[in-house]
């Protein structure tokens, strides 16, 4: 009995250390956050101390505001615990309160302006996604830290505003498909990065993602493949029917979703090549007639729309009507890229339409490649008479190229230069920096699967987008930048996730911040933060930007190796070449290792912010 109570009271004492350290603990708040602020100024004065007690006020009448109240008081609640009440603001005592308004006079409607003061954070943008924008800095200044009483907010004053107005990422569901309940995270993911844009490639060879309510077999038999192939290369399939699509009021959901977020969505219906999807359900639209199947395997294929059929155009134009219906963005992405014109060679219909309209090839490009430009010229016209305006991947400037049409420049930079340079605008996607289903290490074989190529985090956030090749009267037609994840080798969810983060961050930078505010070792050391919210969130992402970096230098002559280790953010490594896994107990690493003998170096970093990385293995050989 004597016991029983002895337990009892130890487990009160404990109760109530936990109870009284929870409700004295406080954190304080950076505003060095990702994206980087245009403008940070500190400001003299007490701090404002956010607590239980503080309460978050949004123009009266103002459902938008009401609701992105509503989300700053779920954002501060998922990082602290703390708990805020939302009200319409009464203009009266506004003491120890977040002030919400969108009245905030500046020529950017996606600027903002974020003022804190010992009784007040106001944050008032030029426009309700402004004030958006204003929140997710304020919540980002937060590290998240669960159950803590007080986030100390030092007075200050940040005017930001985005440098470019297209700030987005694609998301290729035709290759593998992703529940909605995922989409709208990939969305908040996006409105968290300051993005404004998500661009939805809904259609390609492997499946047909969106329902279309007069051509019903698109989704009943064009989103069904029979089996997928598996791994690269290796001929085998998997035997199992794989697919699915997006109902159309899926499609409304995730739109009302995007908006309430301040995000416009963009689809992509991806034309005249890159239908086998759409052929396999209504063979009549190609030029040999089928039969055709949903493609099992990845890459690009020589079957197409046939442009010489004028019931191509009839099914685009219907296809297309529905899709304007369903989304209300300014733009529809055509797609237009890696269309063969062997089928059209081939063709008695598509000759006879290329001479028809009189076709002539010339030096740069063949009489199908103007045909190409026909079918995006007459796609685009009818488009206009929805109020829509086309963007296509940098091949349609082959054949010719309507003033109006944007370019997504995606193989290198020099399609978005010349589009520029002639009075297009321009969104710049290059494989180079902004495909994220590359590799972020060149570490590859204990990595999840991806297509190929090296896109490491610095190398995204290296990317200028506005070239030297573009004068400046020409730079107002770099509309922005965006980044691209395909799925042929990302499956899953948790895939994708690892996939765009953090290589997500560093994009956000280049579309956000001005250039001459950006340097890569200060975003490095704010990446942290962003880091811990994933992993609080539970997402799966990449640390391998923090890896331990080895640098070999042989020396033939002598037959000896020099190896340099360094870190992002120069933190000690310690490393073996017994074969041993290293620890924190190993031999600290102090200056560049010398060898004469074939060895296997192993490296490790112990940080303590919370990055963990791989022991790193280095085979010197001496040749």
């Amino acid at each position: 009995m004597k016991l029983k109570n002895l337990t009892l009271i130890a487990l009160l004492i404990i109760g109530v250390f936990l109870f009284t350290g929870c409700e004295n603990k406080e954190i304080t708040a950076s505003y060095d956050v990702i994206p980087l602020p245009q403008q940070i100024v500190k400001q003299d004065g007490n701090p404002f101390i956010l607590s239980n007690s503080t309460s978050i006020v949004y123009d009266a009448n103002n459902e938008n505001m009401k609701r992105s109240a509503q989300f700053l008081s779920d954002y501060i609640t998922f990082s602290t615990g703390i708990k805020l009440p939302i009200k319409e603001n009464t203009d009266a005592n506004t003491s120890n309160t977040i002030v919400l308004k969108s009245n905030f006079d500046h020529e950017n409607l996606e600027a903002y302006q974020l003022s804190i003061s010992k009784d007040l954070i106001e944050i008032n943008g030029a426009s309700e996604a402004g004030a958006f924008h204003g929140i997710q800095t304020l919540r980002k200044s937060i590290d998240t830290t669960p159950q803590v009483a007080k986030v100390v907010f030092n007075p200050v004053t940040i005017t930001d505003y985005p440098r470019f107005e297209h700030r987005g990422m694609m998301l290729d569901v035709a290759r593998h498909m992703f529940p909605v309940e995922f989409i709208k995270q990939y969305i908040d993911l996006l409105a968290l990065h300051n993005m404004n844009r998500f661009h939805w490639h809904l259609t390609d060879d492997q499946g047909w993602r969106v329902e279309i309510k007069k051509y019903p077999e698109l989704a009943e038999k064009g989103s069904m493949r029979t089996e997928t192939v598996i791994g690269k290369n290796t001929g085998e399939y998997d035997g199992k029917s794989y697919g699915g699509y997006y109902t159309q009021e899926e499609i409304k959901d995730v739109v009302a979703y995007a908006n309430d977020r301040f995000i416009t969505i963009i689809p992509e219906i991806d034309l005249p090549g890159h239908m086998l999807a759409a052929l396999t359900a209504y063979p009549e639209l190609g030029c040999t007639g089928g039969p055709y199947q949903v493609a099992r395997e990845w890459g690009i294929f020589d079957d197409v729309l046939c442009a010489g059929n004028e019931q191509t155009l009839v099914f685009l134009e219907n296809v297309l009507t529905e899709i304007a219906d369903l989304f209300p963005s300014e733009y529809i992405h055509i797609g237009g890229d890696e269309c063969p014109k062997v089928r059209w060679q081939e063709c008695e219909k598509c000759q006879a339409k290329i001479e028809e309209l009189n076709i002539k090839a010339d030096s740069k490009h063949t009489a199908e490649q103007k045909l190409q430009s026909y079918i995006t010229t007459h796609v685009e016209k009818f488009l206009a008479t929805k109020g829509k305006k086309i963007i296509g991947w940098d091949e349609i400037i082959e054949g010719g190229l309507s003033a109006n049409a944007t370019v997504m420049s995606w193989r290198g930079i020099d399609g978005g230069i010349i589009a520029a340079n002639q009075g297009n605008d321009v969104i710049m996607v290059p494989t180079s920096h902004f495909y994220f289903d590359y590799y972020q290490t060149k570490y590859t074989d204990t990595e999840p699967f991806g297509i190929g190529g090296y896109v490491p985090l610095e190398k995204v956030y290296s990317f200028n987008p506005i070239p030297d090749e573009i004068p400046a009267d020409k730079a107002k037609h770099i509309l922005g930048v965006q980044a691209n994840l395909w799925t042929e080798y990302v499956p899953t969810t948790s895939h994708a996730e690892y996939m765009v983060l953090p290589r997500m961050d560093a994009l956000s930078e280049v579309q956000w911040t001005n250039q001459d505010k950006r340097d890569y070792s200060s975003f490095i050391e704010r990446l942290p933060r962003m880091m811990n919210y994933y992993k609080a969130k539970g997402f799966n992402y990449s640390t391998r930007g923090f890896d331990v970096i080895s640098d070999i230098s042989i020396d033939k002559e002598n037959g000896t190796a020099t190896v340099k280790l360094t870190t992002v953010d120069n933190a000690p490594i310690y490393y073996t070449t017994d074969g041993s896994t290293p620890t924190s107990n190993s031999n600290l690493y102090t200056e560049p290792l010398k060898f004469d003998q074939p060895t296997l170096l192993k490296s490790m970093v112990e940080r303590n912010n919370g990055i963990e990385t791989p022991v790193i293995e280095t085979n010197i050989e001496l040749k």
